[in-house]
Order: structure tokens, then C-alpha cells, then sequence
């Protein structure tokens, strides 16, 4: 597989995590429970951790919530970015909570000197700002009012900064990185906002992400949608492995026809079932009959190739036994967990 180039961003450290450059590429995430409910906080970000979900984003919408965040930042086994809207007070109090990033609207926080006292307090802490423009947030170019943020943070010499420019439009968005992109260097945290439900959205944000990461563009990544964080975390996983980007098992089958004598929807479905917390860098294939199956799995780590009520188990391009369809899955797990 061709590799991509990446954009050549600064590097940013949160928390633990270093994002821009030569770094990996990190999976981001939101919380969607009350934030001031702290357990159920809790427990959806190691949810989201146990999936490779490397960064946690909480919302901070009150006062009570920025006290919450404090015992939520205890307990996170990732680093948490504090989402800050409107009231530059809830900055400062999840920056003294311990918030290892803030995410501030420049949509609606527009104040120089409340900026200022936003940037003294992330300055003595040394913590970056994610400048998150949305397209929902204001009228305004994205690029354009994302460079004036930049001016102003600059002026105060401050550049410990992240950049997201986030439509629901996929086409805007790719629009707004490419101008962004070739006037500053700063680590891009990319998404399409509001991308929809989860089959939907997950297809738009593909096809958006795609697109931005194929440019080498994007340091950390959000696939947003109308479902639990979780469906997220694995949509921009998959998004991720398949440009190659991010390590990790890859199920590879057909699309099925009138040759296919077994029921390989089912079984490709059960072997991606699986390998989802498999942690091995592996390819599998799950073909449904011997035209595009030895070929298939000859490139593959491990595979089946389906025959009338039977298949073929594969090993790197050999075949190694038939057995009956009903013992197809347990045969090709037996030979992964024990290679």
C-alpha cells in the first residue's frame, strides 16, 4: 500500500499524548452523558478507551459541570479537552480543574480581554487551545475567521494551538483545511460536524475524512455522530485502517453472487464480530467461492474461500484444510489465536 505524506503540523502534546507531525494520528471522542453525572462520565470514556480512543472531549456547559470535571479529570485513563462555549469563566475553572486542552467557538467567544485572561491561565498551565470554528456557530468564511483567531492568540504570543474547521458539508470542510492549511502549520483536528446518524454519518464522515487524511491532513480525528461514542471511536478506527493509517485487524470479503454456496454474509459478519478487540496487525479474508477466493486470500494473513457447503481455511497464500461450513469459524480462529 502507497503511503501517505502527512502536513507537516507542529507538535502539540495533550496530556500524555503528542498529536502533529511524525505522531500517530489520535482518535477523539465526546461525551454525551451530563457531564455533572460524574460515574456515567466516567464509565462512557473508558468505554471509548478500551476501543483506542485516545483523547476525550467534555462538554462544560455550567459551573457545576466545570466542578465535576475536576473529579471526572481523576478518574479518565485518557486526556480530557474541556468543549467551552459563550462564557470564557467555564475556561478558566476546567483549566484549574485540571483540563489537559480547551476547545474554545470562536462563533461565540469573541472578546479580546477575556480571551487574554483564557490564554494567561492555559499559558501557566501549558495547555494548547483548540481554535474549533463551526460552520453552525457563525456566518463567517471558516478559514477566515479561523486566521483571525490565529492573529490575535499570536499577538499574545501564543501559539500552543490546534485547529478544527468543522462543517456538516464535506465539501466545505475540505475547503476550509486547504485554505487553513496554506497559511499556518499549527496540528489540525479534523471531522464533518453533524455528520448524521450512525449509518449515515459514518459514510459522510468517510468520505470527507477520507479525503482530508489521503491529503495528510488531520493529527486527530472525530467522526461525529447521533449514537453512543463507542459507534465513533470504531467508525474512525476502520477509517483509519483502511488508508493504512492505524494498525490493527482488516477483514477483507466479497460482495457475494450467484456462485456463493455458503452463507458468507453471516460468517464475514461474525469474523468482524470477532477480531474487534483483537489486538494482532492482521488481514483475513472471507470469500464465498474459489474464483476470487485463493486469489483474495493468498494476500491475506489467514482466509476462507466457500464452496458448496464447505471452505477452504488459508494460511499467507497456503492452503491448509477443508472443513463444513459450520466449523468454518471456529477452524479459522483456532489457527489466528494460536499463530
Amino acid at each position: 500500500m502507497a503511503a501517505i505524506k502527512r502536513f507537516p503540523s507542529r507538535t502539540a502534546r495533550i496530556g500524555s499524548v503528542k498529536i502533529g507531525g511524525r505522531w500517530p494520528i489520535a482518535i477523539q471522542s465526546m461525551t454525551n452523558t451530563f457531564t455533572t453525572d460524574v460515574r456515567a462520565t466516567v464509565k462512557q470514556i473508558k468505554d471509548c478507551a478500551a476501543l483506542g480512543c485516545a483523547i476525550m472531549r467534555v462538554a462544560v456547559p455550567d459551573q457545576k459541570s466545570a466542578a465535576a470535571f475536576a473529579a471526572i479529570k481523576k478518574l479518565s485513563p485518557v486526556p480530557l479537552v474541556a468543549d467551552i462555549h459563550f462564557d470564557h469563566r467555564l475556561a478558566i475553572g476546567a483549566i484549574e480543574a485540571g483540563a489537559d486542552k480547551i476547545r474554545l467557538n470562536p462563533g461565540n467567544i469573541q472578546s479580546g480581554s477575556k480571551l487574554k485572561e483564557i490564554i494567561a491561565a492555559a499559558r501557566k498551565k501549558h495547555i494548547p487551545i483548540r481554535i474549533g470554528v463551526n460552520a453552525g456557530s457563525t456566518s463567517k468564511n471558516l478559514a477566515a475567521l479561523a486566521l483571525e483567531y490565529c492573529e490575535f492568540f499570536e499577538r499574545q504570543k501564543f501559539t500552543n494551538l490546534v485547529l478544527s474547521l468543522k462543517s456538516s458539508s464535506a465539501l466545505d470542510t475540505l475547503a476550509a483545511y486547504a485554505k487553513i492549511t496554506a497559511q499556518r502549520r499549527y496540528p489540525l483536528h479534523i471531522g464533518i460536524t453533524e455528520a448524521g446518524t450512525e449509518y449515515y454519518g459514518a459514510l459522510k464522515s468517510a468520505a470527507g475524512l477520507g479525503a482530508l487524511l489521503s491529503r495528510g491532513l488531520g493529527d486527530t480525528i472525530r467522526v461525529s455522530l447521533t449514537a453512543d461514542p463507542v459507534k465513533e471511536v470504531r467508525a474512525a478506527r476502520h477509517i483509519l485502517k483502511a488508508l493504512g493509517l492505524a494498525a490493527g485487524p482488516e477483514v477483507v470479503s466479497c460482495p457475494t453472487c450467484g456462485r456463493t454456496q455458503i452463507d458468507i454474509i453471516s460468517l464475514a459478519s461474525a469474523v468482524e464480530q470477532r477480531l474487534q478487540n483483537c489486538p494482532k496487525n492482521i488481514t483475513v479474508a472471507v470469500m464465498g467461492c474459489v474464483v476470487n477466493g485463493p486469489g483474495e486470500a493468498a494476500r491475506a494473513d489467514y482466509g476462507i474461500a466457500g464452496g458448496k457447503g464447505r471452505g477452504v481455511i488459508f494460511a499467507k497464500g497456503r492452503r491448509l484444510k477443508t472443513v463444513p461450513e459450520e466449523h468454518l469459524l471456529e477452524e479459522l480462529f483456532k489457527l489466528i489465536e494460536h499463530s
